[in-house]
């Protein structure tokens, strides 16, 4: 039985435990990493047979969270894990990204990594963990695999503050910036990263610190990997050969028709200009080789010609495509470098969205909408949390087939929609105001329409637009932009707004969000060994100039929020009322409650701290729910008037509720200036009377005056016919109290 490795070190004053040999030990590689309280299992496994000819690298990443590390059970009705959460397919996308660059080139064998969260503290990430442990199951398995790669989540908290290291998961709603980074010793590989605007210089220089903690963990990585007992001898694997011979024939055949094809500026003719370079192509090699497409028997051996051939038609492409940049610095579709494409903005397209945008950069296109809800319609977000967290603002991205002109099933949403929906949510995120502010949920769908790259910066300008023509009060306008990479052993050029080719044929997507005042949102993805920092700082000032200029064509559209929200939006008023007052507006029962609701047709949410909200899609029915809380709530005041109604009637006056639940005494002698005889001669039980109040006594007693609203008969004074006042009686006043009868407390005075 083979002994287990065990590393024990410190990262940042937090322990740091590292296993291998005693946990899956059938698995290629395996490793057990703790940080703190938080544990996490990755495996990796690859197909030894390798039997299938691809094109392309087969790795699959799966990481999953397991309820029971945080002493939870799964909600819904099944209590076992199903499906991966979107927060865990994004986290499956982060390692896959940080560690496909590293496999050697020509590796096609299939690789599954396999990532468990076994146990989680509440406050480390496992995500960090996640990596790092990937990397080291990768080194010491027999796969083939670079150099080890290590990440490490960065937070700001301040904009003039100091980074911190692996910051509390608790604690990143407050952070002004959230970068998490993976890099090998001498590169950074991928970025994932939220800001409140932080300036381009704060963000350089967080990635420089990120990588110096990186390196450090790296340093903690080679020091396991050589102390392994464990370590396997990596595998050797062939890369298919090809007549060289043969490939300079087709190279070369191919090459101007391919190098004049790529020069038609628009995407769908070129696409066609190079298929029928391609099919020229196929139809010279296959009549040299003395086959013929009328001929059956000769398909099994055209299709094994077309297989030897296509690998260098696409080694054509990425030649021309690349000597086209670095050589002549004009690019495919006819651009300079840093020029962007084509841009128009339109909003309001849809009469009865609550908001809408048109965004199209060049033949990449967003049609943006806004949906306006109300707090039922948050997102509860599932996590190993202890508590379920509230998701008052989402963006969802949707690629139908047809946007690139193929046919596809339609099935669910894919990890590729929620990665680019998740990246346009970040940076849209920060300029949504606050529940205090806005008390709305807030639902924007990006339906891509048509795409050649860029298409979730799309998103985001397109989201931008249509939160505005919402009439959301956001902070301010948020425009996103794509760049590229184009290297060729020391040369190297970035461009600004990739399209689809580029970003084929290029080595990394560069994707920055931001305002015209800092970055909000960023995601890196390379196809190289990672980028150095001078790369990065071009990058990020070259999408500073580009993300200028879209903003300017965006405020040419709309340049601020609309005062109003769509008619068809619901309306939300929020009130504040002392929580001794809840109980007057629910009711006994919530009898109170629902009168409203049925008078009104608004729907009434009152929490435990006194914040009651209304909401209803008529205006109208709104400020008459409004009205009702708050006479409900409303404290009679002395000299206010009043218009209320006659409840009942005593031979010594008339009670009126001037406010729900509230009554007074209009006494017989403040009903009219002349006299009265009997109050039935001025009101019934019903009327609406309006009157002024003149006193609430030491008891809180509110006593009324009718005729203090009417105006006095101007008489001659000692005329008989001046109007008199009754006097009140002498002694104790009348009883009012509300249950009725007219009769006296003799020790305290009148009851209530």
């Amino acid at each position: 039985m083979l002994e287990f490795d065990r590393l024990e070190t410190t990262f940042e004053n937090k322990k740091v435990v590292i296993e291998n040999g005693k946990v899956a030990k059938q698995a290629d590689g395996a490793i057990w990493m703790q940080l703190n309280d938080t544990v996490v299992l990755s495996t990796v496994c690859y197909d030894k047979n390798a039997s299938r000819d691809l094109d392309f690298f087969p790795l699959t990443v799966e990481y999953r969270e397991k309820s029971s590390a945080a002493g939870k059970f799964p909600g819904g009705f099944f209590k076992r894990e199903t499906r991966p959460s979107s927060g865990e397919i994004l986290c499956s996308r982060i390692v896959d990204r940080s560690i496909r660059p590293l496999f050697p080139e020509g590796f096609k064998s299939e690789v599954q990594v396999i990532i468990n969260v076994m146990s989680y503290d509440q406050v480390t990430p496992p995500d960090v963990l996640a990596v790092n442990a990937t990397s080291l199951a990768l080194c010491i398995s027999p796969i083939p695999f670079m150099c080890p790669v290590a990440a490490v989540r960065v937070a700001l908290f301040k904009h003039d503050g100091e980074f911190v290291v692996n910051p509390n998961d608790n604690d990143l709603n407050n952070a002004v910036l959230e970068l998490f980074v993976s890099g090998t010793r001498e590169r950074i590989v991928m970025i994932e990263a939220g800001a409140n605007e932080v300036s381009n210089e704060t963000f350089i220089k967080s990635l420089k610190f990120a990588h110096e903690k990186i390196i450090q963990q790296i340093a903690i990585q080679e020091e396991f990997i050589k102390m392994s007992r464990n370590k396997k001898e990596k595998a050797a694997f062939e890369v298919a050969k090809i007549d060289e011979n043969f490939k300079k024939e087709v190279y070369d055949y191919f090459f101007e028709r391919c190098n004049k094809a790529l020069r038609v500026f628009d995407k769908l003719e070129r696409g066609n200009a190079v298929a029928a370079a391609v099919d020229e192509c196929y139809k010279n090699f296959i009549a040299k080789a003395g086959l013929s497409t009328e001929n059956k028997e000769h398909k099994a051996d055209i299709e094994e010609l077309k297989k030897k051939i296509k690998p260098i038609f696409e080694e054509v492409e990425y030649d021309v495509v690349r000597e086209m940049i670095l050589k002549e610095k004009i690019r495919v579709d006819g651009r300079k470098i840093n020029e962007i494409r084509q841009i128009t903005c339109e909003t309001s397209l849809l009469p009865r969205t609550h908001g809408s945008a048109l965004f199209t950069r060049g033949q990449t296109q967003s049609l943006s909408t806004v949906t306006l809800g109300t707090k039922k319609d948050e997102q509860i977000v599932e996590s190993l949390l202890e508590e379920d967290t509230r998701q008052k603002f989402m963006l969802h991205y949707n690629f139908p087939p047809f946007a690139t002109g193929e046919v596809k099933p339609l099935r669910g949403v894919g990890r590729r929609e929620i990665g680019h929906g998740a990246l346009a949510e970040k940076a849209l995120s920060y300029m949504i105001p606050g529940e205090d502010v806005f008390p709305y949920t807030v639902r924007i769908i990006s339906e891509i329409l048509e795409s050649n790259g860029s298409s979730s910066m799309a998103s985001i300008c397109a989201g931008s637009l249509a939160l505005m023509d919402a009439g959301v009060p956001v902070k301010k306008a948020v425009a996103g932009i794509a760049m590229g990479l184009i290297t060729r052993g020391e040369e190297w050029e970035v461009l600004t707004d990739i399209a689809g080719i580029e970003d084929h044929c290029g080595d990394m997507d560069f994707k920055i969000g931001g305002t015209k005042d800092g970055i909000t949102g960023v995601q890196l993805d390379v196809k190289i060994n990672g980028l150095t920092m001078p790369i990065i700082e071009k990058t990020v000032m070259q999408a500073y100039e580009g993300r200028l200029h879209i903003l300017g064509i965006m405020e040419k559209a709309i340049a601020a929020p609309r005062q109003a929200i769509s008619q068809y939006a619901p309306r939300i008023t929020t009130l504040q009322v002392d929580t001794d007052k809840i109980r007057e507006i629910i009711g006994p029962g919530g009898k109170m409650i629902r009168s409203i609701v049925e008078a009104t047709g608004a729907e009434i949410d009152i929490d435990d701290t006194g914040k009651v909200s209304i909401v209803s899609v008529d205006l109208e029915k709104s400020q008459k729910a409004i009205k009702m809380i708050t006479d409900l709530v409303k404290e009679v005041e002395a000299g206010e008037v009043y218009t209320g109604k006659v409840t009942r009637i005593m031979n010594f006056g008339a009670f009126v509720e001037v406010l729900p639940g509230k009554e007074g005494l209009v006494h017989i002698s403040e009903l009219a200036w002349t006299r009265t005889e009997k109050v039935e001669d001025v009101c019934k039980i019903g009327d609406e009377m309006k009157v002024k109040v003149i006193e609430i006594d030491n008891m809180g007693r509110i006593n009324l005056s009718r005729k203090e609203l009417l105006e006095r008969p101007a008489q001659p004074e000692g005329s008989p016919d001046a109007p008199q006042q009754a006097p009140r009686p002498a002694g104790p006043r009348p009883n009012r109290d509300n249950r009725g009868g007219g009769g006296f407390n003799r020790d305290r005075g009148p009851r209530r």
